[in-house]
């Protein structure tokens, strides 16, 4: 690739600084945000692909994706230019750039003082490469010694991604190890850098191949360095500023779109198993669940059918119902919600070439092309051949929503599970419809999912406009979050991919992926014995998505009642998760309003202490919630850091108080998670369920955690029918509360909001043991609180 060096200004409006570079090519500096510019390379004085699907600020991308030039949902602030010698410097009151001749760019951010801080630069030698016969992309910046990286979504290894080199290219990675695999499933080349005074995140929006290093690379040339490098495709990339990770990571979700508001339930346990529906009696298979849930008194509310119901001779046919397998889809439907139990289907994009239907698709041509013929491309799929379906094309949605429609919805499965969507087409020029103008495969791979699970969204809304969609998508690309939840695909059973996966659920939250988890208990490889199963469930309940998926090598079932000494260990665990559903429900609101992630590492909320950025296993539920999972065979004992959070911390199970900053050692037997609570807090709980119902849910319990001293906190309860659209309306309860404390004592505000009537009418409020000041409730002495 050749370096682009010399730049003159080319003009500047009130939006953008233009650069006309080495006479051919442009770079645009837009200013978006008072901290939040872009920067753009335009070769030939135009971008390769004029569109882009990731960009969301204010509202979804229409389908044929946003003009890459568009700069709407952008506050478009006013800035100053100075022009220097060699030099050209953009500001906003926040942020500023400046251009340096050759080209380099060189970043400052305005300190509380009013003082400019360094706080990143471009490698002066050779920061901008292109290839000028055709593909082929690079941009370069300085490694700062005390530089920390994050982000990048789902990858494997330490959270912290410093020495590391990570390639961005969805891929099928079963039975992965979540210490070393790389590439996985997800594209997002985003990334976090923590610096002392303040933070800064970059998005490369390109969709190609690429790959990002973080001091993995030397080159005695030049200064320490970190890469990106794209296949193909354009320089275009988003620069923005926060005081804290935390602002960074609310930023990216900002500019790639909301995080959907799911139903209730999907906060629930969700059954599922490659075995059932293997099965020859998949149907008696699946009946059975419904049933053993009953029989072990285990909480559930959906069930995903993996794609053996679709098998015709052991391989799998998207929208092939296999009746000898299933002879009744919507009597067993049925019987699931009456059991309160939905079902979310598994569906393909791919195929195969004796698919039933494979000639009459790519008649219509709603397959991708192969590059040299007038044929639809052929990439293995599932030990076989076949051809992927072309989501640009209008008539193949259509197609794929009237199959989501009249074989899954009309059969009574409302939630669609949309897998094996990584796209390994390995003809990279293969010819995709592109809406009307083509475009190769290549350069709007991770494209693909994001309009397939679109695409089986849309058909849910249409046929029950009245109901929240539930999705489920693997693979995707930054902007998923606002059509699916996901997890991090097929891992294997080890106690080190219990470990690693809790920090890979915490990459992708920081990388805007909030709604998530991990398959509990391991996907493939040996069943987990009886410890490690208990130590994967009490884990994975205090993930947004909890699910017990497998597809043993020994063809057992990873199920709660799979060890009988074990069953009340996981009953246990999966109770608490639904005593606790009215914190999670309502933390998965703010992550939608307020674009609050729900899995936190525990230096998100306490960057001032240095110990929380070391690698750990404990994360934050919430602002309020640090679980210290057990990730070690034999662990009867936890060691715990307390974040320095200057009003301390309470064990949850004894009310025992910590001061921050310290470690301390809680006793972790097999029947229990170590789990603390953020003094000032306050937890909602529920009674035990068998399912989500919010007719039935007719007990509330605020558990107060009082400050030691003088002080004052406060929080919220979300609560709504669960399902409906009603909260747009305000058919919905925020109920907001402040505590006072003081010496004597605790003062408790009550504050509601909005219409909703719950079916509890009565707020039972709660103190820690030992706890001796009075309790005030809106001023008067209570321990009940009535709407």
């Amino acid at each position: 690739m050749k370096t682009l060096k010399n730049w003159t200004l080319s003009h500047t409006d009130n939006q953008q600084v233009v650069l006309n570079v080495e006479g051919r090519h442009q770079m645009s500096i837009y200013v978006l945000e008072p901290e939040m510019f872009r920067v753009a390379v335009k070769r030939e004085g135009h971008f390769t692909l004029d569109r882009t699907w990731g960009i969301a600020p204010e509202q979804d991308v229409p389908w044929e994706g946003r003009a890459r030039d568009s700069l709407e949902g952008f506050s478009l602030p006013g800035f100053t230019l100075e022009e220097g010698d060699q030099t050209l410097t953009i500001a906003t009151d926040v942020l500023k750039v400046t251009v340096h001749q050759p080209l380099w760019l060189e970043w400052h951010h305005r300190l509380d003082n009013g003082e400019w801080a360094p706080l990143a630069c471009d490698r002066p030698t050779s920061a901008y490469l292109m290839n000028p016969h055709g593909d082929g992309v690079a941009h370069y910046q300085r490694r700062m010694a005390d530089d920390r990286y994050y982000g990048l979504g789902e990858k494997a290894g330490d959270l912290m991604r410093n020495g590391k080199r990570y390639e961005m290219r969805n891929l099928d990675a079963m039975g992965y190890n979540a210490a070393s695999t790389d590439p996985l499933y997800k594209h997002i080349p985003f990334s976090i850098t923590r610096r002392p005074d303040a933070s800064f995140g970059i998005y490369y929006d390109n969709l190609s191949s690429s790959w990002l290093d973080f001091g993995n690379e030397l080159d005695n040339y030049h200064l320490p360095y970190r890469r990106w490098e794209a296949q193909c495709g354009d320089i275009d990339y988003y620069f923005f500023v926060g005081q804290r990770v935390l602002d960074v990571t609310k930023a990216f979700v900002r500019l790639t779109g909301k995080t959907l508001f799911g139903p209730k339930w999907s906060l629930g346990y969700s059954g599922s198993t490659m075995y059932y529906t293997d099965a020859p009696d998949a149907q008696n298979q699946l009946m059975n669940f419904i049933r053993l849930c009953e029989e072990h008194q285990i909480p559930c509310d959906s069930f995903q059918l993996s794609s053996g119901y679709t098998s015709i001779n052991n391989k799998r046919y998207v929208f092939n119902w296999n009746y000898d397998k299933v002879p009744q889809p919507k009597v067993m439907s049925q019987a699931f919600a009456d059991a309160g139990m939905h079902l979310a289907a598994n569906i393909k994009p791919c195929l195969l070439q004796d698919h039933p239907r494979y000639q009459e698709v790519a008649q219509q041509g709603l397959f991708i092309q192969d590059s040299e013929s007038d044929t639809p491309e052929r990439s293995v799929f599932w030990d076989d051949e076949g051809s992927h379906l072309d989501f640009t094309n209008p008539k193949t949605i259509r197609w794929w929503q009237n199959g989501v429609t009249t074989q899954l919805l009309e059969m009574g499965i409302g939630s669609t599970w949309n897998d094996n969507n990584e796209y390994e087409i390995w003809d990279g020029e293969a010819r995709c419809h592109g809406f009307g103008q083509p475009v190769a495969i290549k350069h709007i791979r991770p494209v693909m999912p994001l309009l397939m699970m679109r695409a089986s969204m849309e058909a849910q809304q249409k046929f029950a406009p009245e109901k929240r969609p539930y999705l489920i998508s693997r693979s995707g690309s930054a902007g998923m979050q606002r059509y699916v939840q996901t997890w991090s695909g097929d891992n294997r059973t080890s106690w080190q991919n219990l470990r690693y996966n809790i920090r890979m659920g915490l990459g992708m939250s920081l990388s805007g992926l909030y709604n998530l988890g991990h398959d509990v208990g391991g996907f493939s490889g040996d069943k987990p014995d009886a410890e490690l199963f208990v130590r994967w469930v009490q884990n994975g309940v205090m993930h947004p998505r909890f699910t017990i998926h497998s597809w043993n090598d020994d063809h057992t079932v990873n199920e709660p009642w799979m060890y009988p000494a074990a069953t009340p260990a996981i009953r246990s665990a999966i109770e608490l998760r639904y005593r606790l559903m009215p914190y999670f429900y309502t933390l998965l609101w703010q992550a939608h309003a307020d674009d609050e992630p729900m899995l936190r590492p525990t230096f998100l909320d306490h960057e001032h202490d240095e110990q929380t950025f070391a690698e750990c296993d404990d994360f934050l539920l919430g602002r309020d919630l640090l679980v210290a999972s057990v990730v070690e065979p034999g662990q009867r004992e936890r060691k715990v850091w307390l974040p320095d959070n200057t009003t301390g911390w309470y064990d949850y199970y004894t009310g025992q108080w910590y001061s921050g900053g310290q470690w301390i050692v809680l006793d972790a037997p097999l029947e229990t998670l170590p789990l603390l609570v953020r003094a000032g807090a306050g937890l909602p709980h529920s009674e035990r369920l068998g399912y989500v119902d919010t007719r039935e849910d007719d007990q509330r319990e605020l558990r107060l955690y009082p400050l030691q001293g003088p002080g004052v906190t406060c929080g919220m309860l979300f609560e709504d029918d669960g399902e409906s659209w009603g909260y747009q309306t305000g058919n919905a309860l925020w109920l907001n509360w402040e505590m006072r404390c003081d010496s004597t004592c605790i003062n408790l505000c009550l504050t509601p909001k909005g219409d909703y009537q719950p079916a509890w009418k009565t707020l039972k409020i709660t103190l820690p043991a030992g706890e001796s000041r009075q309790l005030l409730i809106n001023g008067e002495p209570a321990d009940h609180w009535q709407r």
